[in-house]
């Protein structure tokens, strides 16, 4: 069985959340708590300008730049979502609920946006990508509302299964029981995950999604003047929770006790007695750090990514595309020939592309040089190989078979930024400059700092984290440094390697692990 770790670190700005398999990085996602222009969040927008060439209008939701909605990504129910729209400014009172409202005609397939769209109109719209590089977000307004099992789909009528559910009798048990408890005007995407469930659960959780969506018609205020969020996608955390969270996992470690205890009692609801798996990380090192994440981030997302037998990936990223070249490095074998040596490396360099791709949430074009094979029945082996691997990615993709050169195109789904994580440090002497101070002045910068704290704050009890070089020099001998500088300022210092700091980099915190500032 394959260990599945999830480790959450939930810090004052951003929220990072890495998924272990078999103590390896796969995945890894951050988010900043105030992000905004997410996958799935619903905005009101002002129509900016109609592009009758491209059958298209950009939109204006507030982002810097304006958004795209293409002509068929409006959906067949445009009409009546924005009639709805208009009934709900109109109204006087409470709003009529959905399954009391006539739809409209459905738009043509083949119609024109100006027929449907004009400047200064005001439409709702959702992120279908987000904004990457120097491009606005992607919108569409065939509205969705995700929920764990159930994806609702207003305005629509139509209940669908999740291919993913193999059996056919589940599937007409799923199908025929959502067609009789959901609401009129109302359409239904069952997800894999609902598979065994009972009804009381999908009924509670249907009636949560289709309050969800009207109770924002209700809020609905007539002032409109600006584009402005209409219904927020849950956050990272939550849509995490909700799409990959199972009892399949090993173990969920979160330094965050609200957060613990959230996600406790999800797993509580989703499978009783299982709540066990969730544990409160009360350590003092950073989890990241305890759990050895840092120092896989700092092996994995650089220009050169080792694996094994000294063999190496060179992945290269550009707007269009990104490269990956195969290489071979010094691995060598005396009884091996050039062509089985090759396939061997394709092999392993399959498995730690795969996870590459999920890691950085690589997206769009990726092309893959491996390293050339003569025998076909090798190249389609690396083929089956690499579909096999890719299996477990959750994001949509396509993979072709080798070209006659060696290349394989592989097509993943972008909808967000791709994760970029730069591990290159400053040089710890000169910090970029060229020029550095006198090295032998570097502790007495930090005793500097300390007294500047002791003047601010009325604790007396320290930490001082360090990277781990710096914390031997400082607490090595008889009388080490860190105990003298502690004593010269009538104060008590502990100190904490940190392996994710640079070589000089230092910071002062209270017992609590908080952070305090010098400035």
């Amino acid at each position: 069985m394959i260990s599945k770790d999830l480790i959450i670190d939930s810090g004052s700005k951003e929220i990072s959340i890495a998924l272990l398999e078999q103590k390896q990085l796969v995945e890894l996602n951050k988010e900043k708590k105030d992000i905004k222009f997410a996958v799935g969040d619903i905005y009101l927008g002002k129509v900016k300008k109609i592009m009758p060439g491209l059958n298209a209008a950009f939109i204006n939701v507030g982002y810097e730049r304006d958004a795209f909605l293409h002509y068929l990504d409006l959906g067949a129910q445009f009409r009546s979502l924005h009639k709805y729209y208009d009934i709900a400014l109109r109204r006087k009172g409470r709003m009529i609920p959905v399954h009391k409202f006539k739809n409209e005609q459905d738009i043509n397939k083949e119609g024109k946006i100006s027929d449907v769209l004009k400047t200064g109109q005001t439409v709702i719209v959702q992120v279908t990508k987000e904004p990457i590089s120097t491009k606005g977000p992607r919108l569409g307004s065939e509205i969705s509302l995700a929920g764990r099992n159930l994806v609702l789909l207003p305005f629509s009528d139509k209940v669908s299964v999740s291919t993913k559910i193999e059996s056919v009798e589940e599937k007409n048990r799923l199908k025929a029981l959502i067609a009789s408890i959901k609401p009129k005007n109302f359409g239904v995407i069952i997800r894999t995950v609902a598979e065994g469930k009972k009804v009381a659960v999908l009924d509670a959780e249907l009636r949560d999604l289709v309050e969800r969506f009207e109770r924002a018609f209700n809020d609905l205020r007539k002032d409109i003047s600006k584009p402005k969020l209409f219904i927020r996608e849950l956050n990272l955390t939550n849509t995490i929770i909700r799409d990959i969270l199972n009892v399949s996992f090993t173990s969920i470690t979160i330094n965050d006790h609200i957060l613990a205890a959230d996600i406790k009692q999800y797993v509580r609801e989703i499978a009783p007695g299982e709540e066990k798996i969730v544990k409160l990380y009360k350590g003092r090192l950073p989890i990241f750090d305890h759990f050895g994440v840092t120092k896989q981030i700092k092996a994995l997302f650089g220009k050169t990514v080792s694996f094994k037998h000294g063999s190496y990936l060179i992945i290269e990223h550009t707007e269009a595309l990104h490269v990956i070249d195969v290489n071979s490095g010094n691995r060598s074998k005396a009884d091996t020939d050039q062509e089985t040596n090759a396939l061997e490396v394709n092999l392993e360099a399959a498995k730690e592309i795969a996870r590459q791709l999920r890691l950085r949430d690589m997206g769009g074009i990726i092309v893959i040089d491996f390293i050339d094979m003569q025998a076909n029945e090798h190249k389609q082996k690396l083929f089956d190989t690499m579909r096999d691997i890719m299996a477990d990615d959750r994001t949509k993709h396509n993979i072709l078979p080798l070209s006659k050169y060696g290349l394989m195109q592989i097509t993943r789904q972008r909808v967000r930024p791709e994760m970029d994580i730069s591990v290159e440090e400053k040089c710890p002497t000169c910090n970029g400059t060229g020029k550095i101070g006198p090295s032998i002045l570097y502790v007495d910068a930090i005793e500097r700092d300390l007294k500047t704290i002791l003047e601010k704050v009325k604790t007396r009890n320290f930490i001082l984290e360090v990277h781990p070089f710096l914390a031997t020099y400082m607490t090595k001998g008889i009388s080490p440094v860190y105990r003298k500088m502690a004593n010269r300022n009538k104060c008590k210092i502990k100190v904490r390697a940190i392996n994710s700091f640079h070589l000089i980099e230092y910071r002062f915190t209270d017992k609590f692990g908080d952070e305090i500032d010098i400035g």
